[in-house]
């Protein structure tokens, strides 16, 4: 079954920078590790049950050698080179073998379960089982098992202490296409679940079919008025583009962004009532960065 939203990535051209412009605003990053043999690595700040991971290309000539064999990411580069920003949202599943047979079953486009894992800096090796959608179903989801425990992953990620900004938990993701209606059937399809019906989003200025996958919300959306979503899909083209985090409080992620030397980040009213806050691409690494919660 698919639990929550296991964790976004956003694509960086400097890992490092990357790192210190999270630290800004307020979250707990901590190099991860690298992806043995792919070129890659990471960090991850972890909140209670789900994390950011920021992550770069750590050997070109690795990565390039992996993507001609036909296990690294094709399109990481390019990605990275026209902006980097919010690429993937990962889905976790509690029996990763079964969610694959299921969506099977509904005529999805899935590849096996296949072990995968990295090496913390401190040596100890994750491991994991991840799926990937096919060509007929390309969607820019993955999902994921994890085959460590939750507690010892928070362990290798330094998560001990609570997160300058109070964020503990993923809200919602947004992925903006053309069509919301259209595109959210073939997420429903994948997900196995129903199709929501649209709702205005007030803050992103767009309709959006909302799939609850657990605690977490996968959303699909249309801008219909000038806003973060409109940018991206006029910028970049269709793709994910937002993740929203839940804070303890509004005011001291504020203080704590404001306290780094950064202007103060919009403002917008959800369609709950609920005050957000939003980082934009600038400040963000190429993503919008969302924050709700008291104030």
């Amino acid at each position: 079954m698919f639990t929550r939203i296991d964790h976004v990535t956003i694509c960086v051209s400097d890992l490092q920078q990357a790192m210190a412009q999270f630290r800004k605003l307020g979250f707990n990053v901590n190099m991860g590790g690298v992806h043995v043999g792919k070129g890659t690595h990471n960090a991850i700040a972890f909140n209670d049950e789900d994390y950011i991971e920021l992550l770069g290309i750590r050997d070109r000539a690795e990565y390039d050698a992996a993507v001609k064999a036909g296990n690294g990411d094709a399109g990481l580069a390019e990605f990275i080179a026209a902006g980097g920003g919010l690429r993937s949202i990962m889905i976790q599943s509690d029996d990763l073998a079964d969610d694959v047979a299921a969506m099977r079953s509904r005529g999805v486009d899935v590849s096996d379960a296949v072990e995968g894992g990295r090496r913390t800096p401190a040596g100890q090796d994750l491991k994991w089982k991840v799926a990937v959608l096919g060509a007929k179903n390309a969607l820019p989801i993955y999902f994921i098992q994890h085959l460590t425990p939750l507690a010892e992953r928070r362990k290798s990620a330094g998560a001990a202490a609570a997160q300058p900004n109070q964020v503990h938990t993923l809200e919602r993701t947004y992925i903006v296409v053309k069509n919301a209606e259209s595109e959210a059937a073939a997420y429903a399809k994948v997900l196995g679940m129903a199709q929501p019906a649209l709702q205005k989003g007030t803050v992103i200025m767009s309709n959006m079919a909302v799939f609850q996958i657990g605690p977490t919300g996968l959303g699909i959306v249309t801008p219909y008025a000038p806003g973060p979503a409109a940018e991206v899909l006029e910028r970049r083209g269709p793709g994910p583009f937002q993740a929203l985090y839940r804070t303890k409080s509004m005011g001291a992620a504020a203080k704590w962004i404001e306290a780094q030397g950064m202007p103060p980040l919009e403002r917008g009213v959800r369609n709950t009532g609920e005050h957000a806050m939003l980082a934009t691409p600038r400040d963000a690494c190429g993503a919008y960065i969302g924050f709700v919660g008291r104030e």
